[in-house]
């Protein structure tokens, strides 16, 4: 599995792989809020952050990650890719290499919260919006 820094070429690759992730995690999401971060996702978020996309065998992107400072903003794995320790492997290098700290995360996505409190995250905390305002709470976590 190869990381490198992602570019604006690769950001609607980057979008496919969010809308994959999103629609198999958060449920919870309404479909006019989907949409909404979707149009924002390439303009908006990404170059906001410092991107990095993990490729398959085949050189295509299948997996990405957004930080900012000692942050994990963003990780979104492509739906058909999940389960084969692409997030671990992921999650690791912003640790060890990006040395980020600390990682929010939609209380409604339980697959998620877990997985980074056994990546070794706590929460440190909790609001009942998300950065956008809207009525999704939100865990702070850090290491």
């Amino acid at each position: 599995m190869k990381i490198r820094r992602a570019t604006a070429e690769d950001y609607p690759e980057m979008v496919r792989i969010w809308e994959s992730a999103v629609r198999a995690t958060h449920d919870f999401l309404k479909e006019e809020d989907f949409d909404h971060i979707k149009g924002l996702l390439a303009d908006a978020f990404f170059p906001q952050v410092d991107t990095y996309v993990l490729l398959d065998e085949k050189g295509m992107p299948v997996a990405f990650l957004g930080v900012h400072e000692d942050s994990l903003e963003m990780l979104f794995v492509h739906d058909t890719a999940r389960g084969k320790g692409i997030g671990r492997h992921l999650v690791n290098y912003a640790i060890t290499d990006l040395n980020i700290r600390k990682v929010d995360v939609n209380e409604q996505n339980g697959q998620a919260a877990g997985f980074y409190e056994r990546m070794g995250f706590k929460v440190s905390g909790r609001s009942e919006e998300d950065a956008m305002g809207k009525p999704y709470p939100v865990l702070h976590m850090t290491l």
